[in-house]
This record gives structure tokens, sequence and C-alpha cells, in this order.
């Protein structure tokens, strides 16, 4: 049988402060006592995922891509100032704005804007 969960509820209690993440640690937690079918949140809390920042993307045919050289531009499909997707495991789940990392400039980081709810849409 299947559990259903109030997410807006649960985002309406998170404070303003918490990180998206720590709200679906949260919201995990919450859920698992809920329904007790997890005995150990923090054994699936660990497992490691892929997290990229994708900038944009560009479709080439392979003659053009072969004449790249060091130096070449490639116009991507995003404009600057629009949000960038992060993926993880190969799905979108949130948007943001690419800042620089307060304590090393020569660093970039993602500020987080949207977290991308079920079948893509968007929980501001």
């Amino acid at each position: 049988m299947a559990q259903s969960f109030d997410y807006e509820a649960a985002s309406e209690t998170g404070d303003a402060e918490t990180s998206p993440l720590e709200r679906l640690a949260e919201i995990a937690a919450r859920t698992a006592e809920e329904t007790g079918k997890f005995a150990n949140v923090d054994a699936i809390l660990r497992i490691p995922v892929t997290m990229q920042v994708v900038l944009g993307s560009a479709t080439i045919p392979v003659a053009n891509l072969m004449k790249l050289g060091r130096g070449a531009v490639v116009p991507l499909d995003h404009r600057v100032g629009e949000p960038v997707d992060v993926v993880v495991n190969g799905r979108v789940v949130a948007r943001g704005e690419v800042v620089v990392v307060e304590e090393d400039n020569s660093r970039f980081g993602v500020s987080l804007t949207e977290i991308v709810g079920p079948l893509g849409q968007g929980d501001t």
C-alpha cells in the first residue's frame, strides 16, 4: 500500500535558512518515521550520487566538431543570466545561478533558486 506525504506542508514548516538538501533529508526522515519502512535512513542518505551543473548544450555536426581547436567558441543554448540546471544521476533536480565562492575567488558555485518537483514541476 502506497503512503502519501504532503510535501507542501513539509516545505512550509522548513526554516528559511535550511538548505534544500537538508529539507529533503528531513522529509525523508519524517516519511520513514511515519511509514516505519526504513529502519536506518542514515544508510540511504550516505549513498553517493553524481551531481552536475549544466551550463548549456549545443548540437553540431561531427565535421564541425572535428574542426574545433584551441580557442574555438561553441555557442550554447543558454543565455547569460538564465538559470543553470543541477542534475543528479541524470535527472534535473534544481535550477540555480552561477556564483563566485566567497572564500576563494577562483572557484565557482551554484546558488539554488528552484527545486524541481515531481514530473519537472518547480517548487520555489
